[in-house]
C-alpha cells in the first residue's frame, strides 16, 4: 500500500507519495545534479550539518526568496551548508544567485533522479503541480541523521525557518565541539 500525504495549495487538495524522513532516522542517500551536470550525494559535503531546502521550483518567486533568506540566516554557522533542491534544470540556480564564495550554499537538481522525490516523500502525484516536489526543510547532522523535518502542508505558506535554524544551531555547535578538525566543503564545479 502506497503512503500518501494530503497537501493543499490555496485550499485545493493534492497528494505527495511517500513519507518524509523523521528525526532520528538516517537520511536517504541521493545523487543529484550540479550546474556542471556532475552528480553529488550527501557524502560530498563531508562531516558538516546540512540544511536541505526542498522546493517545487525556483521559478516560483516564493521559493527563490525563501532560498535567499535561508542563505542569509545560515551565515553565522560556518560549519553548515544549505542545499536547495528542486526539479528545475541545474542551470536555474545561477539566475537566482544561490552560490557563495565558500561553497556553503548550493543548488542541486533532481531532474534525472526521480527516486529522490519518492525516498524523501515529496513526490507530488496529483494536482496542478504534479511532477514537482512538495516543499520541505530537513536538517541533517554530520552523519546524515535527520534532526528536524518539516513537510509544508499548505504549499502557499513558508516553512518554519526558525525551527530549522534552531536545529542547525544545536547540531553545528555540538558537531563543532566533537570534531577534531574542520573539514572544508568540497568544491562543486559549477
Amino acid at each position: 500500500m502506497r503512503r500518501m500525504t494530503r497537501l493543499t495549495l490555496h485550499g485545493a487538495t493534492m497528494y505527495a507519495e511517500g513519507s518524509l524522513p523523521k528525526p532520528g532516522q538516517d537520511a536517504p542517500r541521493f545523487s543529484l545534479a550540479t550546474e556542471s551536470l556532475s552528480d553529488v550525494g550527501l557524502d560530498h559535503f563531508g562531516p558538516r550539518c546540512k540544511l536541505l531546502n526542498i522546493v517545487p521550483s525556483l521559478e516560483l518567486p516564493s521559493c527563490a526568496a525563501a532560498a535567499q533568506r535561508l542563505a542569509e540566516l545560515l551565515r553565522p554557522w560556518p560549519d553548515a551548508v544549505l542545499i536547495t533542491i528542486s526539479p528545475d534544470l541545474p542551470f536555474a540556480g545561477a539566475r537566482f544567485g544561490l552560490r557563495d564564495a565558500e561553497g556553503r550554499v548550493l543548488r542541486l537538481s533532481s531532474f534525472r533522479s526521480p527516486g529522490f522525490a519518492r525516498a524523501y516523500g515529496v513526490e507530488l502525484v496529483s494536482g496542478p503541480l504534479k511532477g514537482l516536489l512538495a516543499p520541505a526543510l530537513l536538517v541533517l547532522d554530520a552523519r546524515h541523521r535527520v534532526l528536524h523535518a518539516q513537510l509544508v502542508r499548505e504549499m502557499s505558506e513558508a516553512p518554519d525557518h526558525a525551527a530549522a535554524l534552531d536545529a542547525v544551531r544545536r547540531t553545528c555547535s555540538r558537531d563543532a565541539a566533537t570534531s577534531v578538525a574542520s573539514t572544508p566543503v568540497a568544491t562543486v564545479a559549477a
